[in-house]
């Protein structure tokens, strides 16, 4: 759960726009705080303190944000990354009831040994996260699943099979797949050369019944 409390001190600006190139380049990142039925609250904080929070909160830990000695619970919504550099160019906080719920993508583990990779087969991870519902204090860090189910070929779990904590309710749907067991690509690949060379060994007839066959033309003759 989230009980591990972060906080993040921010400074309202007035640098908007263009201006705020300047303040990057001084290693601040700009920010706003968005708050249903108010105006959103520009704000900045050190890249170093901003990405450390970033970091650790990622979208579904609730961050507490201390504005010129004022409180505001709120979640990371959305993070605008430089393409080139891949830093921090802008965060959006959406301010948060804690006592109201709330949705939240939550990463999922596969807990515990594997069978299927000790057995040298490949597992598909095919969905990372899922969406909740829970109240702030309440959101996981993580989700997890049972590993020791992915034994074979064919072998998969879904989302009906993620522990759940209680108190925290999964949006996403139970049939969608999270992990799939499956053959190594070399092994597929291997496998299909195979069929490939029996195939051509089945159309290119032998000599012998080449012979057999003109034989057997001329004397009809």
């Amino acid at each position: 759960m989230s009980s591990d409390t972060i906080t993040l001190n921010l400074t309202e600006r007035k640098e908007l726009g263009k201006a705020v190139k300047a303040l990057r380049r001084e290693g601040f990142v700009p920010a706003n705080i968005y708050e249903r039925g108010k105006e959103s609250i520009a704000v900045s904080a050190s890249y170093i303190e901003i990405n450390k929070v970033y970091s650790a909160a990622g979208k579904h830990h609730p961050v507490e944000l201390l504005v010129d000695g004022k409180k505001h619970l709120a979640m990371i919504k959305d993070v605008d990354m430089d393409p080139v550099k891949n830093v921090l160019r802008h965060i959006s906080f959406h301010a948060v009831n804690r006592n109201e719920t709330v949705e939240a993508e939550i990463p999922v583990k596969i807990e515990g040994e594997i069978p299927a990779e000790r057995a040298s087969l490949m597992v598909l991870h095919t969905l990372d996260t899922v969406v909740v519902e829970a109240l702030p204090a309440n959101l996981p860090d993580e989700l997890t699943i049972d590993g020791s189910k992915l034994v074979e070929v064919g072998d998969k779990v879904s989302v009906a099979d993620i522990v759940v904590p209680q108190n925290v309710v999964i949006m996403t749907d139970s049939d969608q797949t999270v992990a799939v067991v499956e053959e190594p690509k070399d092994q597929i690949a291997a496998a299909a050369e195979g069929v490939e060379e029996e195939v051509e060994a089945a159309e290119v007839p032998s000599e012998q019944g080449t012979e057999e066959v003109t034989e057997d033309t001329s004397e009809e003759k």
